[in-house]
């Protein structure tokens, strides 16, 4: 019996490792980005019935499982406050050091709001470099300004 989205995120992966599947052909499979498709396997989006089906074929998930993948998620999936993994600390790191730069430029030229997290989209590519390839990010949210009342 499975009791949480997580126990279902760890068969994904499970399943992702013993049969060698990429996150870019799961989304090819349901016709979305890889980056939404790869935070939904790992828990944080909810997929509707027709896309949890397609996951539940592709990493051969029970019923339950894919039942579950149809449930909206608690979001959140760092286990700390400062994340202790190399490669998500330096996120971390990011926005430490340019968080209060890009709030401040946001709001330069837009005023007093925030960027969306819920209206958002991102892409993730390789850059080519000849000093060393480098990963290039576009994170795009929509801008919600405070309302007075």
């Amino acid at each position: 019996m499975i009791s949480n989205r997580d126990e279902v995120t760890q068969l994904i992966l499970a399943s992702k490792v013993t049969k060698g599947i990429k996150w870019h052909d799961v989304a090819e499979a349901l016709s979305l980005s890889k980056e939404w498709t790869t935070a939904a396997c790992l828990g944080q989006m909810t997929f509707n019935k027709q896309q949890a089906e397609i996951v539940g074929e592709i990493f051969s998930l029970p019923d339950e499982a894919i039942a579950w993948l149809q449930i909206v998620p608690y979001k959140g999936s760092l286990p700390t406050a400062v994340p202790s993994d190399p490669l998500i600390y330096r996120w971390y790191e990011i926005v430490n050091v340019y968080g209060s730069t890009i709030k401040e430029l946001i709001h330069e030229e837009f005023g007093d709001g925030i960027m969306s997290a819920i209206d958002f989209s991102m892409d993730i590519q390789r850059e080519e470099d000849p000093k060393g390839d480098r990963v290039n990010v576009v994170l795009s949210g929509k801008f919600l300004p405070y309302k007075e009342y």
